[in-house]
Formats: C-alpha cells, sequence, structure tokens
C-alpha cells in the first residue's frame, strides 16, 4: 500500500513475515520506519572507512531513521507477521537492492572483479550470479 502526498513525501506499507530478511539495499531518500505490529530488527551500515553497523531491535510504537543512500536491512525478527509504514522523502524513490545490483546486473560483472572484491572463490560467486 502506497500513498503519494504531493509535497515531497511518500508513504508506504509493509507486512513482513517471520524468516528472510527484505534485501540489503540503499535508497536514493531519507527513510522513517513507523513499527505499527509486530517486532522488526533493523539496522543500517555507515560509509568506509568505518563501516559501522547501528542496529536496534523496534517494537509497536518505535521508529527508526534510516539515512540517505547507507546499506540498511530489516527483519521481523517475531512469531508473527509485522507491520511497518516507511515515510520516504520523496514522493519517487529509487532504490538499489544491493545483491541484485552486484550479482545479477546486465550485462554481469566479471567473476574475476568480484571474486578479489569479495575475497571469495570465483565458483562462489558464479553460483550467486546464477541466482539472479
Amino acid at each position: 500500500m502506497d500513498f503519494q502526498i504531493n509535497m515531497g513525501i511518500k508513504l508506504q506499507g509493509e507486512d513482513l513475515n517471520p524468516g528472510p530478511p527484505a534485501k540489503p539495499s540503499s535508497d536514493t531518500m531519507l527513510n522513517i520506519l513507523i513499527v505499527l505490529e509486530g517486532t522488526l530488527y533493523v539496522g543500517f551500515v555507515t560509509s568506509n572507512p568505518e563501516n559501522r553497523l547501528f542496529s536496534k531491535v523496534l517494537y509497536k510504537g518505535d521508529v527508526f531513521v534510516f539515512p540517505k543512500g547507507l546499506i540498511h536491512f530489516q527483519l521481523n525478527v517475531g512469531t508473527t507477521k509485522a507491520m511497518a509504514i516507511s515515510t520516504l522523502s520523496s514522493q519517487n524513490p529509487g532504490v538499489i537492492t544491493i545483491a541484485n545490483a552486484v550479482f545479477g546486473s546486465k550485462p554481469a560483472i566479471s567473476a574475476d572483479v568480484l571474486t578479489k572484491a569479495f575475497q571469495v572463490d570465483k565458483n562462489v560467486v558464479e553460483n550467486l550470479q546464477s541466482r539472479f
């Protein structure tokens, strides 16, 4: 459920089932998350060189701010569906899903580049690329 407000703001409803997290992503705008029901573990990572994780477990009524442009995540750590509202500082927000962008680009980023960047075996990179 999305609501557009003609003053540069978008409200977006989110239903999160227990289990797999929303894929880590980066937004091109400020994102304020308000928990309506359930329990969420959320966080973001600052930029280089610190790469510091800021995270918190949120409950009904809690609010968390994801700064513009930083990689962030949310995970339902409860046993029932969680519901939240995201307030985005843009009517036309852009989202970059990290795994999709890195492993699912068209054309693909060279496995040699990703092998060196992530310091893993080439087979690991090729396996991840085959999933996107």
